[in-house]
């Protein structure tokens, strides 16, 4: 019997090696019509978010379309260098720094503020519609939101001129004045989102066990402090997640909405690194020097969003990974 020890022992040894196969294989049969639903899902990814990072290559070249990626002259840190040295950098970085930290300051905390607030509303009728029409500016694409707010605006026909001349104040032209532009894209970007991250938040609110509350009532707790000290607490997790995310995209400015409303009296206060890559890229075909702008702009978003989770992390103990 002593010889058959050394036998099972290297049995079980190896029998973790194959049961761990089989358990993958047999997930996979298990779950493959869902597996198959995920296809498009990874190809997408593969062909629109891994794909093109091949094409960063052309920011260390002096791209040209005739002769391809692999071509083009090999020019290193070149186009890195003259846009550090640039006399736009600076104006660039401050402008996208500001519009970024006044949405994320002045826009984070008003969807939180909204959901707490609606989920306070017993009126279902009035709660579902406030909710309905708070969500509608997220079925609108940009180029209607600011359709929307030029014309609001507009010095002629605007309901907001309108409104100070009605009051005995003069017209104001708010798109062509820089103390302005920054106070509207903020505004604006708080009342196309709040309703959509508002959803969220109701999400978290709508798991917090009801017996928790029932207990608070119990002992008396007003609805002000149920909010303070049960509801808040208990989604702190959530918005912990929902900061770390919006200061990753705090950099990362969209080109669409800037470009829309924005105009040579404002270039100062409102050219950010987006509009900055779409005109050298697209307009002025400089594909190379346009790929390093957007290349740096990419890798200072990455830096904030490993800080910010590495904050929440070591803060609070809530992180994305």
């Amino acid at each position: 019997m002593q010889p058959a020890q050394p036998e099972l022992a290297q049995t079980a040894v190896s029998q973790p090696k194959r049961s761990k196969g089989a358990e993958i294989l047999r997930h996979i049969k298990r779950d493959r019509q869902l597996l198959l639903l995920f296809i498009p899902c990874i190809v997408f990814f593969i062909l629109f978010r891994y794909g093109p990072l091949y094409g960063l290559i052309i920011a260390f070249k002096n791209y040209n379309v005739y002769e391809g990626i692999l071509g083009s002259e090999w020019v290193g840190l070149e186009h890195f260098k003259a846009f550090f040295s640039s006399q736009d950098f600076w104006m660039l970085f401050r402008n996208t720094i500001l519009l970024g930290l006044f949405t994320l300051l002045w826009g984070f905390p008003f969807p939180i503020l909204f959901a707490l607030l609606l989920n306070e509303v017993r009126l279902q009728f009035f709660k579902k519609t406030v909710q309905t029409l708070s969500y509608l500016p997220a079925f609108l694409s940009v180029v209607i939101i600011s359709s929307m707010i030029i014309d609001f605006l507009s010095p002629t026909r605007g309901l907001l001129n309108t409104i100070i001349e009605a009051l005995g104040f003069t017209r104001k032209y708010f798109l062509i004045d820089p103390e302005w532009f920054r106070t509207i894209y903020v505004s604006s970007e708080i009342w196309a989102t709040i309703g959509y991250d508002a959803i969220i938040y109701l999400a978290a609110i709508a798991g917090v066990s009801p017996t928790l509350y029932e207990a608070a009532r119990v002992d008396g707790c007003t609805r002000f402090q149920m909010m303070r000290y049960i509801t808040i607490p208990s989604i702190l997790p959530t918005i912990t997640i929902m900061f770390i995310l919006k200061t990753g995209a705090m950099f990362r400015i969209g080109y669409e909405k800037v470009l829309l409303l924005y105009n040579p009296m404002t270039y100062d206060v409102a050219d950010v690194f987006s509009t900055y890559v779409y005109r050298k890229g697209l307009l002025e075909t400089n594909y190379s020097y346009a790929a390093a702008v957007g290349l740096f702009e990419a890798l200072v978003a990455l830096v904030m969003l490993l800080v910010s989770n590495m904050i929440s992390r070591r803060a609070g103990g809530s992180s994305l990974w």
